[in-house]
């Protein structure tokens, strides 16, 4: 029989792998978008209207929806079987579809309106004009990630992985195939927005083979299901509150530097605010969705992977009352994170300003635009390790059905958030927004692990701290090879930016799997290859 470390990790790399795969055709998309609209107010644009489908993906559908849904999924195919959870899942579906759709209906009425009532200058309209082209993204979005909670609860990781690569295949063959046929940049990215639609579509398709092999089936008894499902509602509530905040903080960040940006062809006063100059440069809204996409790479290879694997686990423990294996789970959750996300922090700071002109400084994408978004992959990419561990801690919270400390805790972060933003922008611009999500993510990751070690009781440390401690002597080991690379690279003529990245980085990785090694660090290696009992299951008394 499969050990339970065993098993995780094999799924860990299932899903991490799907998402790398993921992760790299949207890094192609990032660098192709860039190329093509240039940093400027389309893009901008663009990344502002894309935050609010995105911002209700991750609120709702990724998080809300699925801490709460599959917690009950798991508890009704357990006890009452296939049947009875196929009318639970097709329930949840018909309420969930009907109520974004509403939402949507009403959203388009408002920008409408907004379009129809207000003089709007040419950048607002845009933005108007591509907000509403992109909410129905939310519907498709939505249903897909309920859908995939079925496949997950059901131990099937690897098509759900795969979702989100039809999206990026479709948005690059939209970007090659059907944007150049317009012209003019603000009809392309509407055209360009459109697509994206469309392979929202798309993404909700693809999981339903899979799921009627399973014996999943539109029911028309859902009516049976309904006191579950308003379980589930009430569940919802908690966690939608907590991840508003911090969605919330997202849109607000993208929205105070859109507004706060010089405009291209403007004056250098802020109109509303008499006296007083734009603290930050056309593109800083850009650069901070750029930046945002390359902490992500290892965020959504790594921090989502493991939270996806361990979610069920952490839920199958809580439900059995089994205090000691939730304890375990939970000590083997931050020694992965540790194991990867400290490393993965220390190589996006160092390799940042390479690794930004090696993906985006081409076409409209010029040096000056890649040198702001490499200060944005520094500020963001020193926190992953905190972005990783703060999803682990709240979902081992939802596993455990309490979801008030983390929405606690998310209020104060989402107000200390604010507060920083409004007031280094103005000294640090972009950057000072960017390396205040880091910080804030740090001290929430660090409270929220504390906390749920409290209340999970007989916490030890030990093993966590022992573990952490070789990973952080192993990065340091590593920062230091990198560097010594980019010193030595720089000297030799005619080097490309792959090469200089690309040296850079192997060296970091082999010298830290080596220092590993030395240190008896198990965590990197398990991760990455199948050995048995590397990381042995820690017992009651250790974790």
């Amino acid at each position: 029989m499969t050990d339970p470390v065993s098993r995780v990790t094999s799924n860990l790399r299932i899903v991490s792998a799907c998402t790398m795969l993921s992760r790299v055709l949207g890094l192609a998309r990032d660098m192709a978008m860039a190329a093509r609209f240039g940093n400027g107010p389309v893009f901008d644009a663009f990344t502002v209207a894309f935050r609010i489908p995105n911002m209700a993906r991750a609120w709702l559908g990724e998080g809300a929806l699925t801490t709460a849904f599959l917690p009950a999924f798991i508890g009704e195919l357990q006890q009452s079987g296939t049947a009875a959870a196929s009318r639970l899942a097709a329930a949840v579906s018909l309420v969930l579809g009907a109520a974004l759709c509403g939402l949507v209906l009403v959203a388009e009425l408002i920008l409408w309106a907004v379009g129809h009532f207000f003089p709007l200058s040419a950048e607002a309209e845009l933005l108007r004009q591509l907000t509403a082209i992109l909410l129905p993204y939310v519907i498709f979005i939505c249903l897909a990630a309920q859908w995939n909670a079925v496949l997950q609860a059901h131990g099937r990781f690897f098509w759900p992985a795969l979702v989100p690569v039809v999206l990026n295949l479709i948005w690059l063959a939209s970007l090659w195939g059907i944007v150049p046929l317009v012209s003019g940049t603000a009809r392309q990215m509407v055209v360009m927005s459109a697509c994206v639609v469309a392979a929202g579509g798309a993404q909700l398709l693809f999981p339903v083979p899979l799921l009627w092999r399973l014996g999943y089936r539109l029911k028309t008894d859902v009516i049976t299901a309904w006191p579950q499902v308003k379980l589930i509602l009430l569940q919802m509530l908690p966690v939608l509150a907590g991840l508003s905040v911090t969605q919330f903080n997202t849109v607000v960040d993208s929205l105070l530097a859109w507004g706060f940006s010089r405009p291209e062809a403007g004056a250098a006063e802020i109109p509303w605010w008499p006296g007083v100059n734009y603290p930050l440069s056309s593109g800083t809204a850009s650069a901070l969705y750029l930046g945002q996409r390359l902490y992500q790479f290892p965020l959504g290879v790594f921090g989502v992977a493991l939270g996806t694997v361990l979610f069920p686990v952490f839920t199958a423990h809580a439900q059995r009352k089994d205090w000691p294996a939730l304890r375990s789970d939970f000590a083997l959750g931050l020694r992965l994170v540790g194991a990867i996300g400290i490393p993965a922090s220390a190589g996006l700071m160092l390799i940042s300003r390479p690794l930004a002109s090696l993906c985006f400084e081409r076409g409209a994408f010029d040096a000056a635009d890649a040198a702001q978004t490499a200060d944005m992959i520094a500020a963001y990419g020193c926190g992953v390790w905190a972005y990783c561990g703060l999803l682990i801690a709240q979902r081992a919270f939802y596993a455990m059905g309490d979801r008030m400390a983390p929405l606690r805790l998310s209020m104060i972060a989402a107000v200390v958030d604010l507060v920083l933003n409004l007031t280094l922008l103005w000294w640090l611009g972009g950057v000072g927004m960017a390396f205040t999500t880091a910080l804030v993510a740090a001290g929430q990751c660090l409270a929220t692990s504390w906390l749920f070690a409290q209340k999970v009781g007989e916490f030890n440390w030990k093993p966590v701290g022992v573990s952490l401690a070789k990973t952080v002597i192993a990065t340091t080991v590593m920062s230091v090879a990198g560097w010594i690379t980019f010193q030595v690279i720089e000297t030799v003529p005619h080097t490309g930016r792959l090469i200089h990245t690309g040296s850079a980085l192997a060296v970091a990785v082999v010298v830290y799997f080596g220092a590993a090694s030395l240190l008896r660090s198990p965590e990197p290696w398990n991760i990455v290859f199948r050995r048995k009992a590397l990381i042995p299951a820690t017992s009651d008394t250790e974790a």
